[in-house]
């Protein structure tokens, strides 16, 4: 694991980037809240909400850190099958 999940507002790391993950139309809700608790290691309560977020917006900000380990996360999640992009935080 690269960084850490994103708790709460507070734990923005420096860095100014993000890991986003997308609503797709494969994957299983209960899936995805596993991965985040898997990869993440989030607690189940923070997995759904944010798995809901991503079913609900179409997205949801997973990490927060420098670039290169947001690349890494974007690619772990590629690698369980679901779509990730990093951008700039705001």
């Amino acid at each position: 694991m690269s960084t850490q999940p994103l708790q709460t507002p507070e734990h923005v790391e420096t860095g100014g980037w993000q890991t986003v993950v997308h609503n797709d139309p494969v994957n299983l809700m209960s899936y995805v809240q596993w991965v985040f608790e898997s990869y993440f290691a989030m607690d189940k309560e923070r997995a759904h909400d944010l798995m809901m977020t991503v079913h609900r917006k179409g997205r949801a900000v997973v990490s927060m850190g420098q670039r290169e380990a947001m690349e890494a996360d974007a690619q772990a999640m590629h690698t369980f099958g679901l779509c990730a992009t990093i951008e700039e935080s705001e």
